[in-house]
C-alpha cells in the first residue's frame, strides 16, 4: 500500500508539469507559425492596382477607337466638330489630375488615425478609378459608333410607334400643353385648375354600350322571359343538385331500410360508435345516457326499440322535438351501423342516466316471431 501511495504522489507531481510544458510548446509553435493576414487597406491597394490595369487596357482601346472614329469621319467626309467630345475627355482627364494633386497634398491633422485616413484615400482613389472606367467605356462606345447605332435604333423605334401614339392621342382627344390656357375655365380648387376637356371617346362609347346592353338584358329576361334570370337559374341548379342527391341516396339506400335492417357485426358496431360519438353525443351523451335527448340504454323508447324503429328514427328524425333527419347526411349502411351501436349499449346503465321516457320495450328472442317486437304499452311513469 505504501508503494501505491508513493506512485500516486509522483504522478500528481509529474502530470501538471507535463501539461504546462505541452501548453508552452504549443504557444511557441503558434507564435513561430507565419499567418497571412490582410487588412482592409491592403485589400483596397490590391483593388486599386487591378482597376489601374483595367484603365490601362481601356485607355489603349480608347486610343484605337479614336483612330477608328477619325477614319470614319474622313471616309464620310463629315465636318463635325469634335471639340465637345475632346473637351469632355479633357475634363475627365483634368478631373483625374486634380484628384491626383489632392491626394498628393500633405495630410491635415485629423482626429482619425492614420490608418483611417489612408483607408478613405484608398476608397476615394477606387471610386475615381471606377469613374474613369465608366468614362472610357462611354467614349469607346462613342468613337466606335455604338452610341450612334443605339440612337439610330431609338429613333427608328420611336418613328415606328409614332402612328400608334398618334392614334391613341386622337382616340382620347388629347390636347397639347400649349393649348391648356385655352381650356382653363377659371376655377381653381386648392391649386387644382379645372379644364374644359372633352370626355374621352372610349369612355363615351363604353357608356353608351352599357346602356344598350342593359336594355337588351331587360327585354330578354324581364319582358320576353326568353331565358331564366339569376334567381331562376339558382332554383334550377338547386333542383338539379337535389335530384342528384336523391338519386345517390336511392342507389345507396335501397339495400338497407327500416324493414330489413339487422344488427351489424362487430366492425359495423364499431363504425357506428364512431359516427355516434361524432354526431349524437351532444343530445344523447357520450355513453347514450341521455341529455337533451332520451336515454338510449334503458328499456323505454319513445319511437320504438326494435332496430328497425331506431333506424327509422335516425333516418327521418323527429323534427317536432328537435331531432333532424339524417338521411341526407348518412348513407343507409351508416344509419344501420349507428342503430346497431345504439342497440348494443342497451342495459349498460351509464352514470348519470336520464329517467326513462316512452314505452317499455322487450326484445323478442331471435327464434320467436320477429314481427312481434312490442309489448303492450306501459308508461314509464307507471313503472316508476
Amino acid at each position: 500500500m505504501k508503494e501505491i501511495k508513493q506512485i500516486k504522489k509522483k504522478m500528481a507531481l509529474v502530470i501538471p508539469g507535463a501539461g504546462s510544458s505541452l501548453l508552452a510548446g504549443a504557444r511557441e509553435q503558434a507564435a513561430q507559425t507565419p499567418r497571412l493576414v490582410l487588412d482592409v487597406n491592403t485589400v483596397l491597394i490590391v483593388v486599386i492596382v487591378f482597376l489601374l490595369l483595367i484603365i490601362g487596357m481601356l485607355g489603349f482601346t480608347l486610343r484605337a477607337s479614336m483612330d477608328v472614329y477619325k477614319e470614319r469621319k474622313k471616309e464620310k467626309e463629315r465636318t463635325g466638330n469634335n471639340l465637345k467630345s475632346l473637351l469632355l475627355l479633357l475634363a475627365v482627364l483634368g478631373g483625374m489630375r486634380a484628384f491626383a494633386q489632392e491626394d498628393a497634398m500633405p495630410a491635415i491633422p485629423h482626429p482619425f488615425t492614420e490608418a483611417h485616413i489612408l483607408r478613405y484615400i484608398l476608397l476615394g482613389v477606387t471610386g475615381l478609378e471606377l469613374l474613369v472606367i465608366f468614362a472610357f467605356i462611354y467614349w469607346i462606345r462613342f468613337f466606335t459608333g455604338i452610341e450612334e447605332l443605339r440612337r439610330n435604333r431609338t429613333a427608328v423605334r420611336k418613328e415606328k410607334h409614332k402612328g400608334l401614339r398618334t392614334w391613341w392621342s386622337r382616340a382620347n382627344k388629347f390636347k397639347p400643353v400649349e393649348e391648356e390656357a385655352q381650356l382653363d375655365v377659371g376655377h381653381s380648387y386648392d391649386g387644382i385648375r379645372e379644364l374644359d376637356n372633352a370626355t374621352p371617346p372610349w369612355f363615351t362609347i363604353a357608356f353608351l354600350a352599357s346602356i344598350v346592353f342593359g336594355i337588351g338584358y331587360l327585354w330578354r329576361y324581364h319582358v320576353l322571359h326568353a331565358a331564366p334570370n339569376q334567381y331562376q337559374e339558382y332554383e334550377i341548379a338547386v333542383t338539379k343538385g337535389n335530384l342528384k342527391v336523391a338519386a345517390y341516396l336511392k342507389s345507396k339506400g335501397d339495400a338497407v331500410n327500416e324493414n330489413n335492417v339487422v344488427m351489424a357485426d362487430a366492425a359495423g358496431i364499431e363504425a357506428g360508435k364512431q359516427l355516434f360519438v361524432n354526431n349524437c353525443t351532444a343530445c344523447h351523451g357520450t355513453a347514450g345516457q341521455g341529455g337533451v335527448g332520451p336515454n338510449l340504454t334503458d328499456d323505454y323508447w319513445l319511437h320504438g326499440g326494435a332496430i328497425g324503429d331506431v333506424f327509422k328514427t335516425i333516418k327521418l328524425g323527429v323534427v317536432e322535438k328537435g331531432m333532424m333527419s339524417w338521411k341526407d347526411v348518412f348513407s343507409a349502411t351508416q344509419i344501420a351501423e349507428i342503430a346497431s351501436y345504439i342497440k348494443s349499449i342497451h342495459g349498460t346503465n351509464p352514470a348519470g342516466a336520464k329517467e326513462p321516457q316512452g314505452e317499455l320495450y322487450k326484445e323478442v328472442p331471435a327464434t320467436a316471431d320477429s314481427s312481434a317486437v312490442k309489448q303492450p304499452p306501459v308508461a314509464a311513469d307507471a313503472q316508476q
